[in-house]
């Protein structure tokens, strides 16, 4: 495999940047530094191609066309292979998403408090680590609306972080799915780390391949651009009276996210907001 790394400089907007990089972080990229007018991202270069290109101008565009900012300027360069790994696993410290929960990552021992939840996540720069918005909110509504023994679908899982939550919350299974090769293979670490193997199954795809009775709830912490078209088909998989926890969205999505639970029979329930970004909760009422 190729070695180095891709650098991919995207001019844009503050209102652009943190929604751009929740969504190449789902591409493979793994790490990103800004400034007051550029957006970094690194992909490993055995990871990119021309088609990738195209679907990140795609993203910038969309993106940009959902605002008032101009359209972004995209420059592409390939830079020596170095460390990041070692030089990003130095700023990520344990994290306290509730007072009942907690993400520490595996290079970090973290003794809990009496009642503490503790997930042990090996990002490899990876979205899940608990430093973004998007998933502490999405935990924080899981933590109000799960049940105990309930069935549980992540879509998007990523570093696995939500299934393993859902579990140690007290759900009876959870099912992860994500179409990344790579991510899949961190979340099975995960997994494997939290002592959660008996009860996620992990499957690599899309979730139409998720071959399973509906779901008592299911959470995506994604982007806009893979939620939206996905609500109807979230919907068909959810158990009457269950509910869904969406996550990965702006401020600004909300109102169309709002009209696409309506128009597919899902009632808001919940929402929680931070800084910038919103999760919701929906209930299936029949």
């Amino acid at each position: 495999m190729e070695s180095g790394f891709v650098e991919v400089e995207i001019q844009a907007d503050d209102s652009l940047r943190e929604h751009l990089a929740a969504i190449l972080g789902q591409l493979g990229f793994e790490g990103f530094w800004e400034d007051e007018e550029t957006l970094r991202g690194y992909i490993r270069a055995g990871r990119w191609s021309p088609s990738m290109l195209e679907e990140v101008h795609t993203i910038t565009a969309l993106v940009a066309r959902s605002s008032s900012s101009p359209l972004p300027r995209i420059r592409v360069a390939s830079i020596p292979d170095r460390n990041w790994n070692e030089e990003w696993e130095r700023t990520i410290r344990p994290v306290l998403v509730t007072p009942r929960i907690v993400i520490t990552p595996t290079w970090h021992n973290y003794t809990p408090a009496a009642g503490q939840i503790v997930l042990t996540i090996d990002p490899k720069m990876s979205f899940g680590t608990g430093y973004h918005e998007s998933t502490r909110l999405i935990l924080r509504l899981m933590e109000h609306h799960l049940r105990p023994g309930m069935r549980l679908l992540d879509f998007g899982t990523g570093t696995g972080i939500l299934a393993i939550a859902g579990v140690r919350l007290g759900a009876e299974s959870a099912v992860a799915v994500d179409v990344d090769q790579w991510s899949i293979r961190n979340a099975a670490e995960n997994v494997h780390l939290n002592n959660v193997d008996r009860q996620v199954r992990i499957v690599q795809g899309d979730i139409d391949l998720v071959d399973s009775e509906p779901f008592d709830m299911i959470v995506a912490n994604i982007h806009m651009n893979v939620i939206e078209p996905n609500i109807a088909t979230i919907r068909g998989r959810l158990n009457p009276g269950g509910v869904a926890l969406l996550s990965g969205l702006l401020l600004d999505d909300e109102e169309e996210i709002g009209q696409a639970l309506v128009r597919e029979g899902l009632t808001l329930v919940d929402r929680l907001t931070e800084n910038e970004w919103v999760a919701m909760a929906a209930s299936k009422t029949e």
